[in-house]
Formats: C-alpha cells, structure tokens, sequence
C-alpha cells in the first residue's frame, strides 16, 4: 500500500501595497530561502501562477501583469545605499518569474514600505525622508523622497494624482540617478539614435520593417515609430490578437540587436525585457516642455498606463537627439509642410547652466499623464550623459500578513 504523501503549507510573511500604477507583494528577504534560485517556485505559489493559472485563483495575484508583482526588500551593505530591492515579475498564465528587469511603479513603494517595517528611520518631527534604494537587478541607484507622519511613519495621504489612479495621495518622488545602460552598459545598446529592425517571422504579412529606437535606462525599451507600423496595427487597434503578434515579433527581434538574446526563439522565452512602446505625436510642445503619445506593452499585452521604467526611459530618448522620441516630441509644436525632415530637440536650449541641461517631458498614455524632469550632461566627446530622471508617484498600504503556499506536489 502506497503511503499518501502531503504537501507542506508554508507561510510568507508580507505587505500588498498599490505602488504607483501596480500592485503586488513586499517582503522581506530573510522571509525568503537564502539562495536565490529558490525563490521562483515559492513566488509562482504565493501568487497563484503555479499551475499556469490565468486568473491565479489559488493566489494573491490579481490576474494581470501589472497585479503579479513582487518586491523583496533588505538593509543594504552599500555606503551609497540605505536598502536594496530586487523585483520579480510573475507571468500570469505562465509558470514563470521573471528577475530580468525593474518595475519603476513598485520600486516608489520600497521607501515606504522600509520606513513603516524599521529598516530606515527618522527623528522625532521630521516631516520627510529621503530613501536610497539600490535595484539588484539593473545595478542602479535610485532616491525616493517620501513624506512623514507625526507617528514617524510613511504619511499616505495628500493630494496629489498620478495617470491611471483615481484616489490621491502624498507625493513620492522618485529619482533615477545614472540610469542609462541599466542591463546593456549604454544609453544606445546599438550605437545608433534609430535602427530599421526587419521581421520575416509572420507569414501572413511577408516581411517588413518599422523603424524603431532602442534605448536603455531605468530599463531597455523599444520605442517604435507608430508610422512605421504594418496597416494591421492602425485598423485593428492595440488589443487585437493580430497587433500582439506584430508587437511581440518586433520586440523579440529587438532583443537580438540589443544583444540580450542570441535569436527570436530566446527572446520569446523572456517576455519581460526588453519592453516595447509605440510613439506617436502629441500637441502641446514649447520650449520647456515636451510632449509625446505611448501605448507601451507588458508581458504580451497593452499596458492601461505606462511602467514607470517605461516613463523614465521615454523621458531620456525625449532628450537624446536623434532618437524617434526626440523627433517626434519635436515635431509636435508646429505645422509643417509634408516632406520637411522632423527638428531635433536640443536639449542645451533647456538648460539650466553650462554642461548641464533639464528637459521637462509630458507623456500622454491610455489612463492620463505622466510628467518626468530629465537633467543631461555633455561628456568630453560631446555625446549626451543622462545624469538624472526624476518622477512623481503615490502608494498605499493596503493589508499585511501571511501568505500561504506550497512548492510539493500532492501525491
């Protein structure tokens, strides 16, 4: 007679906060296996994508990309670091965590979460608080300025609104120090402002060519010139099973230029980067303040506002010249005749001494507005330098607790 064998329940304690535009779980590392190649199966149970659940029923996830997300938080070692953060992706439908990139939106509640857990701390009637954050998985430094409560705690509550939120809260500002080169070492992975990337993997549209920037800070991204779109994307809008398969084709194309993939079947098996947006112009530009249209995509999908990384990384090709973002930011300010070549945007006209530069850029996506302050420098050979991108989001406690889950399998 077999003996019946019962899986373990386990219990992670964790924090579900609304971080920016996201939503996810924040733990603290010692909660987790001390070896990192641990934590995926752990993550997937928590979540409820163990099984490959669409709607992750069995867990905390909220059944899509931007609600299956996690945080894991610790004191740092660092002497430029207060905390250290590492983001994890947890594919919804797929048994998949993801470690590859960051997540701008869950990264703003890392200061809030270690003021409130006693990992950072302030003296009695200090009203704010800047928090060092260092992001494990691109190396980068980040600054969140976060208000205090009287009880020495984060103070959620105030009035400021973010695209794609519709409660208000204090204001978290979050600044990206040197982001460029976050997985590739350079702001342009290529060398170039604007690369053609040519896909031959859809057979029911030959092959074709878009015209596309990739860019690298905070995250890589493709920005995509929506012109240079297949007619499928424009009829049949951002959601149509037909524009996913466009989308996903250039991207995995892209990956192997920004040399993140040895070829497209690679890069289908690591959706989350580099991540894909499609540019578009906007109106409203003027001579401090740029404007530009995205719907960016995340993890196959259209997001409902733009990744934080995502805004980030818009605003530094905004203000690198020659990139797509540049051009059409550019281009949105005034009427010209058909043929005429797109004017670059020069970010020295901005600035605001000698060598350094701020560029104010407002980016319009599908849930409202994001505004994102990017301060360049010139280096010796001339080339731009992203010094700093600085950003505004909200975030919200929303329950702690223990979570339960299960890595064995009932026998």
């Amino acid at each position: 007679m077999t003996e019946t064998r019962f899986p373990t329940r386990h219990v992670l304690p964790s924090v579900m906060m609304r971080s920016g535009t996201s939503k996810g779980l924040f733990v603290h590392r010692k909660h987790l296996p001390q070896d990192q190649t641990e934590w995926g199966p752990v993550l997937l149970s928590v979540m409820g994508s163990q099984q490959g659940d669409q709607k992750q029923l069995d867990g905390v996830g909220g059944g899509t990309s931007t609600t299956s997300k996690v945080a894991i938080v610790s004191k740092s070692t660092r002497h430029d670091a207060d905390v250290e953060y590492t983001f994890v992706q947890v594919a919804v439908g797929k048994g998949q965590a993801d470690f590859s990139g960051n997540c701008g939106n869950m990264a703003c509640g890392v200061g809030p979460f270690a003021l409130d857990e006693g990992l950072v701390h302030t003296v009695p009637g200090q009203t704010s608080l800047d928090v060092r954050v260092f992001n494990t998985n691109t190396q980068r430094l980040l600054v969140e300025t976060i208000e205090v409560g009287p009880d020495g705690r984060f103070n959620e509550f105030g009035h400021f609104r973010i695209g794609g939120v519709k409660s208000e809260g204090s204001e978290i500002k979050v600044a990206f120090v040197e982001p460029a080169g976050s997985m590739t070492g350079k702001l342009l992975p290529t060398g170039n402002a604007q690369d053609t990337i040519a896909v031959s993997s859809l057979p029911a549209l030959g092959q074709f060519s878009v015209q596309a920037s990739l860019v690298d800070a905070a995250n890589p991204f493709v920005f995509v010139d929506s012109s240079s779109l297949p007619p499928v994307y424009h009829l049949l809008g951002p959601e149509a099973p037909e524009t996913l398969e466009v989308i996903e084709a250039i991207r995995q194309e892209a990956a192997v230029l920004y040399g993140l993939a040895k070829d497209a079947a690679a890069a289908s098996l690591v959706r989350g980067t580099p991540k894909i947006a499609v540019l578009s112009p906007s109106v409203g530009s003027s001579a401090d303040l740029r404007t530009i249209r995205v719907q960016s995509f995340s993890m196959g999908k259209p997001h409902p506002s733009l990744q934080l990384t995502g805004g980030v990384c818009l605003g530094a090709a905004v203000c690198t010249e020659g990139t797509i973002a540049n051009q059409l930011a550019a281009e949105t300010d005034m009427v010209t005749p058909p043929g005429t070549p797109p004017r670059e945007l020069k970010v020295d006209d901005i600035g605001e001494s000698a060598g350094v530069s701020k560029c104010r850029v407002n980016i319009k996506h599908s849930s409202g507005e994001m505004e994102v302050l990017v301060r360049t420098r010139k280096d010796d050979a001339g080339e731009t330098e992203i010094e700093k991108v600085s950003v505004s989001r909200t975030a919200r406690r929303l329950f702690e607790g223990n979570a339960y889950y299960s890595t064995e399998a009932f026998a």
